[in-house]
């Protein structure tokens, strides 16, 4: 009998009816096998929030807000004033973020791990937005954060003005989906502000069309913050840690470490559907079930958080809850 066929013996022999519990069941058994172990226990939970800039949003305006905000936000992250610091002291989850490719030079403080490659990635309209050096150098960093946090669990959150156009076209490249199906608001652009920022998309698609390798469309497109996910999920994997994935752009590095390596998906719990149009797009090209569906599209991980809860009690319910055999309930009659 191999764990998955043993986790759901166990749920199966628990006071309740069989499949009762739904999705949460699901979830119990996906955890005790990214684990491998039939009593899943989620220890040092750590959200990770990967920071980077983006060139095709300074040059173009794809984005509702300035450039600035990347790093006005990390600094509110740290000072404990976002969504993802009250939500991450609220479920008691350690919080770290980390500097990928943020334009701007921040000295050292607790909290914050330095990780810049370069202050932002470069115009993809114009070139590749990252050199291949600097994509795997990223990824690298990306691992070595993960290598360094305790624990069995990574919730993964982003920050960085226009990296929703790098999800955008890694979506429209990797899922096989238009630009036309993908390409959202973001931070709230209105209609006009939209229509532009395709146009921006559909030339840096056309620019790098010839780019067929995962790693390849990861350097194209970008981002510093994205490529740096793709390392964290890599490394978790290989560690059997849980990844706990939030929006639209971290499902996006999920699209890229996939692409490269399968095996890193059952790792992988899947939080919310965004309410990023092209979101559902990735999710349904890997196959996936998000636990949640609020018509999130903040991003910095507060989907991950607010998931968190249910993976908490998914574990409990297999390790905790009596079986009819040990509670003397009586089973189903046969």
């Amino acid at each position: 009998m191999n764990l998955e066929q043993t986790l759901r013996e166990r749920l199966d022999a628990k006071t309740k009816p069989i499949g009762s519990l739904g999705r949460l069941e699901d979830l119990a058994v996906q955890l005790g096998v990214a684990l491998g172990t039939d009593e899943p226990s989620l220890d040092h939970p750590q959200m990770i929030v990967f920071a980077g800039d983006h060139g095709v949003a300074a040059a173009h305006g794809v984005s509702a807000y300035p450039r600035d905000v990347t790093w006005q936000m990390v600094k509110n992250i740290l000072a404990g004033g976002a969504a993802v610091s009250v939500l991450a002291r609220q479920h008691g989850i350690a919080l770290t973020v980390v500097d990928c490719g943020v334009d701007h030079d921040f000295a050292p403080q607790p909290g914050l791990v330095l990780r810049k490659v370069t202050p932002g990635t470069a115009d993809s309209t114009q070139g590749p937005a990252m050199t291949a050096a600097e994509c795997a150098q990223a990824i690298q960093h990306g691992r070595e954060v993960v290598r360094a946090l305790p624990g069995n669990a990574v919730l993964l959150g982003e920050l960085g003005i226009g990296n929703t156009s790098a999800a955008s076209l890694l979506c429209a490249a990797l899922a096989g989906c238009t630009l036309d199906d993908c390409v959202g608001p973001g931070t709230g652009l209105d209609a006009a502000g939209v229509l532009r920022k395709r146009g921006v998309l559909q030339r840096a698609l056309e620019l790098h069309k010839h780019a067929s390798e995962p790693l390849q469309v990861l350097a194209a497109y970008g981002g510093f913050e994205i490529a740096a996910m793709v390392g964290a999920i890599q490394q978790a994997a290989q560690e059997r840690r849980v990844v706990v994935v939030d929006g639209f752009i971290s499902t996006s590095a999920v699209l890229v470490a996939h692409a490269v390596d399968p095996k890193v998906l059952p790792s992988c719990v899947f939080s919310h559907r965004s309410g990023e149009r092209g979101h559902e797009l990735m999710l349904r090209h890997l196959g996936a079930k998000p636990l949640l569906d609020l018509g999130l599209r903040l991003g910095e991980g507060s989907g991950a958080a607010l998931a968190w809860p249910l993976l908490v009690s998914a574990c409990l319910i297999m390790r905790d809850m009596a079986t009819f055999e040990s509670a003397r309930v009586s089973g189903k009659t046969p």
